[in-house]
């Protein structure tokens, strides 16, 4: 086989969610195990919603997600060709103009409906004149441009569905122009898939049928067809479909939200899959994972609460050194030991952030029984300090105490840190040290 070329192929007319990066990822990820190119096509031929602010931050989506494109394209520098190709349309019969107002079609629709027959266009623009064309734009009507479909079943193997099949007879004549002369979708995709090699369509399932009507385009402009795969479709936790409306689901606000691109990567790949959903740092490794036989034929929910898990477990393991740029950008660089030992209670990165004000303080203490702090206090070992300090420190207060387990963990916890929670004071002892400890030991804020 050949190298690939895949595509992802949003409309920049908002900020792209993760139920995008599902798309994308798949696609990216399949060329990259297969050593082929991703394009990112840019489909924004509506150019009143179509804005550069959002384009340029699907940009900066995809770089986060560690899938940069190798190619980019912008349907609004590529009119030409569409022009082209429906000229070449037009001379083989295959686009017609229609001159039905939007009202007129949907009058229509409403009578096929309540005589119980399929609301398809009836190709009444199939039967005008010359002469009767000629009134209609007399009156300041502009056509609308659709295409003649063969009526016959339209069949492929899909890469995730297997064998497919759609009964085109039973479609209306998609429209391709504008009375205004733009495009709508589907040209513009079809003549770029064309030009720009395209050799595997992976997209959402909700494109199935539209694949039929594709083919048929592909088949008129006598072009090769792609392979072609309709994976499912992410929802919410609770079902409902994804939707750029849904400003808290953008990849731009999990980013913000500290999130890490490998957990999103993760979830977006894995869920709805044969494989468990886990944390994958590396996305070569995250790649040879897809198998598109395997997806499954249902929705894929996504869970806010799964993607937090999974953060997390990559944080759990994340070596120094992949975060000691980022705590010291938070101010936070408290060197290996401290990250090691605060990593595990971790959700964020930026989280760190609130381990070392507890070891650098100054932190109120919290002392209960000041008896029990003052006889710890006598017994505390003298410096350096090292990960067994807090060992031989807890028991000689037992010895001296006879106080054991929570009663003495506890006490000392709450004195250190002013918390009743929080990372292994083994190893977060030696990073407060013998000054601050004394300090807070004594009552004061340190």
């Amino acid at each position: 086989m050949s190298k690939p070329i895949v595509r992802f192929a949003p409309s920049p007319t908002g900020r792209i969610h993760i139920g995008n990066a599902r798309q994308a990822l798949m696609n990216a990820l399949f060329a990259r195990r297969e050593k082929g190119v991703f394009v990112l096509r840019f489909d924004d031929t509506d150019l009143e919603r179509s804005k550069r602010e959002y384009a340029d931050s699907i940009e900066v989506d995809l770089a986060w997600l560690g899938i940069p494109p190798d190619v980019v394209v912008r349907q609004s520098e590529r009119v030409e060709f569409y022009d082209e190709a429906a000229d070449r349309l037009r001379a083989v019969g295959r686009l017609y103009p229609c001159y039905e107002t939007s009202e007129e079609l949907e009058f229509r629709r409403k009578r096929q409906l309540a005589r119980g027959l399929p609301p398809v266009y009836d190709r009444a623009a199939l039967k005008l004149t010359e002469e009767e064309r000629a009134k209609l734009e007399a009156e300041g009507r502009r056509p609308h441009w659709r295409f003649r479909l063969d009526h016959r079943t339209v069949a492929w193997t899909d890469l995730v569905r297997g064998d497919c099949h759609v009964d085109c007879g039973s479609l209306s004549d998609p429209v391709l122009v504008r009375e205004d002369g733009t495009y709508l979708y589907t040209l513009p995709s079809i003549v770029d898939d064309v030009d720009l090699k395209i050799s595997h369509v992976i997209r959402g399932e909700d494109h199935v049928t539209n694949t039929a009507v594709q083919i048929q385009i592909f088949e008129a402009l006598g072009a090769h067809l792609p392979l072609f795969g309709h994976i499912n479709l992410l929802t919410t936790a609770s079902g409902e479909g994804l939707s750029k409306r849904l400003g808290h689901l953008s990849l731009t606000s999990l980013r913000e939200a500290g999130l890490e691109p490998q957990a999103v990567a993760s979830l977006a790949v894995l869920v709805g899959t044969a494989e468990s959903v886990r944390p994958v740092a590396d996305l070569d490794e995250l790649a040879s994972l897809i198998d598109f036989a395997h997806i499954s034929r249902a929705p894929a929910k996504f869970d806010e609460h799964e993607l937090d898990q999974l953060n997390a477990r990559l944080i759990h393991e994340m070596p120094y050194e992949a975060a000691r740029s980022r705590l010291a950008a938070l101010d936070s660089d408290g060197g290996e030991a401290f990250w090691l030992a605060v990593r595990g209670n971790l959700t964020r990165v930026a989280d760190a952030v609130h381990w070392w004000a507890v070891v650098r303080g100054p932190v109120t203490p919290v002392i209960e029984d000041k008896a029990f702090i003052e006889a710890a206090a006598k017994v505390l070992p003298d410096a350096p300090w090292d990960s067994a300090t807090w060992k031989t420190w807890t028991e000689a207060v037992k010895a001296a105490t006879g106080v054991k387990g929570k009663a003495l963990f506890m006490p000392l916890r709450l004195a250190l840190t002013g918390l009743d929670h929080g990372p292994e004071l083994a190893a977060l002892l030696p990073l407060i040290g013998p000054d601050r400890v004394k300090a807070r030991l004594s009552g004061q804020a340190a």
